[in-house]
């Protein structure tokens, strides 16, 4: 994902991010299915804009 770590932190706390699940004491993960589900709807997102002329 080409996020930086404090992005990803401030979107995952605005809900616009997968939450991460604690595999150890120091390692977290997310679940692909939902990290690809985030991406999906960005996608999605990207095609429904208006198109805005300069």
């Amino acid at each position: 994902m080409p996020l930086g770590r404090r992005q990803i932190d401030r979107l995952e706390a605005a809900g616009k991010f997968p939450k991460r699940v604690r595999i150890g004491e120091r390692r977290v993960a997310w679940v692909a299915s939902e990290v690809e589900s985030y991406v999906e709807q960005r996608i999605a997102a990207r095609g429904a804009r208006p198109f805005r002329q300069v």
